[in-house]
Order: structure tokens, then C-alpha cells, then sequence
């Protein structure tokens, strides 16, 4: 479907939206006050979780490694952690920081996972946005290929980031993972902690991941298949994050 698109300046897309960042987004966001959170989800080696249409995507951006008896895949997502307005926006609802804003802000409204299409009925953008303004997408192909450029560069962080997320997670603690497709574990570490993570990361880069890793399930069902998979599976109340389901009741 053809689709056209102007930004009206409402902000509606820069209040109560987690945006997921590069690494090096991360460090700044965290140099500048701001709040990281982190959102982790994974698929076992034997399928488990892992979508056949969304394979390919998953395993690119996705890190090998050890969960009980058996390999699993974790994909590990940095984003700005925005409970409200974003702490950018000035009262006139406009980016201070717009000629460094992350890279998803500047590619937003366009997804950047390949596999979801954009639906201008998923946003939050008014009707008008869709209404005026320059293509965007023609005979289903994005116009802008500065923009397709920023979406592919997003694309390939998050894929050259993954290993290095991995280790910053270990240096943190952080060893749970949802299922993907079940939910997301997600953190919110403590800001100077994350940022010698990631300097230490950075400065000597590990080469395998050494702790593995356990899983927190929605529902015993799911559980007894990860664990029927020799995968470990977490038992205890969680103290350090909060498991966010994605299971229809």
C-alpha cells in the first residue's frame, strides 16, 4: 500500500516508548542521565521458540550460549527507558538532543524488524500525519533511501552489538531470559554500573561467554518443554527484574 507521511510535532512517539539503542547510544544515554533498560529474550538451539518466518532476523541478531545441558540463543535489546515524556522533550514537545537523537528515532515511523510492516493504525501518529506530506512508501518500496540507509546501519548494530550486550549482561549479573514469543525479562541496572560495563567491555572484549544462562517461563507448559530440552529453568522469585509476558490469556 502507497503510504505518505509528515510529522505533525505531536510527540506522541516520544512519550512512553522504550527505544531501543546502539551500544555506543547506550553509553551516551547513560552519560547524559538517562535510564537504560534492559530487555532479553531468547530461542533454545532445538527451534523452541524461535519463529520459522522470523529465523533468519532471529539468529543474526541473537548470541550462542549455554543454558543447562543444551545451547540457546539470546537476543539483548539497550533502550532508553521513557515512563512518560521522554526526558528530551522541551515543553513545546521538541527534541533538545534532535541532531543526535538515536538512530530509531530518526528511522521512526518505519519498523526495524523486517518482518512486521508498517501499519500506520499501530501508531500513535494523528490521522493528519498520514494525510499530507511527502511518500514514504510506493508500490510497496520506501522512498527514502537515506532512510533505508539508517535502517539497515540500525539493523547491523543491533547484529555487531549482540556479543558484546552478552558480556555486558554477565559483568552485570543479568543470566535470565524469557522465551522468545513468552515475554522479555527486563532490568533497569544501575547507571554508573552499566557504564564500566560497557568501557570495560569495550576496552577488552571477551571472547565466549562463560555463564549461562536459565529461563522464566509464563506457565508451567512452556517450562516443561524448556526443561524436557535439558534447558535450566529459573525456580525463584525474581528480585532484580520483572518478567514481562507476551502469552494470551
Amino acid at each position: 500500500m502507497d503510504t505518505s507521511f509528515s510529522c505533525v510535532g505531536c510527540g506522541k512517539c516520544c512519550n512512553d516508548h522504550h527505544v531501543p539503542l546502539t551500544l555506543a547510544e547506550a553509553r551516551a544515554w547513560a552519560a547524559d542521565g538517562g535510564q537504560v533498560i534492559v530487555l532479553v529474550e531468547a530461542f533454545l538451539g532445538n527451534g523452541l521458540g524461535l519463529p520459522a518466518q522470523q529465523r533468519e532476523h532471529a539468529q543474526r541478531r541473537s548470541c550462542r550460549v549455554l543454558s543447562g545441558d543444551t545451547d540457546a540463543y539470546v537476543a539483548i535489546t539497550f533502550a532508553a527507558y521513557n515512563v512518560g515524556p521522554c526526558r528530551n522533550l522541551d515543553e513545546n514537545q521538541l527534541c533538545r538532543i534532535y541532531a543526535r537523537r538515536p538512530l530509531v528515532c530518526r528511522i521512526y515511523p518505519m519498523e526495524i524488524n523486517p518482518h512486521i510492516p508498517l501499519n500506520p493504525l499501530a501508531k500513535e501518529c494523528p490521522p493528519e500525519s498520514w494525510e499530507q506530506g511527502p511518500a514514504l512508501i510506493l508500490g510497496g518500496q520506501l522512498v527514502d533511501q537515506e532512510l533505508a540507509a539508517l535502517i539497515q546501519r540500525s539493523r547491523q548494530a543491533d547484529r555487531d552489538d549482540i556479543q558484546l550486550k552478552e558480556a555486558i549482561c554477565e559483568r552485570l549479573g543479568i543470566r535470565t531470559t524469557a522465551l522468545k514469543g513468552d515475554g522479555f525479562t527486563a532490568y533497569l541496572p544501575e547507571m554508573s554500573a552499566l557504564a564500566n560495563a560497557i568501557d570495560e567491555v569495550l576496552a577488552t572484549p571477551p571472547a565466549t561467554s562463560r555463564q549461562p544462562w536459565r529461563f522464566h517461563l509464563s506457565a508451567d507448559d512452556i517450562a516443561d518443554k524448556v526443561l524436557a530440552a535439558g534447558a535450566h529453568v529459573a525456580s525463584d522469585t525474581p528480585l532484580d527484574y520483572a518478567f514481562i509476558s507476551l502469552r494470551v490469556a
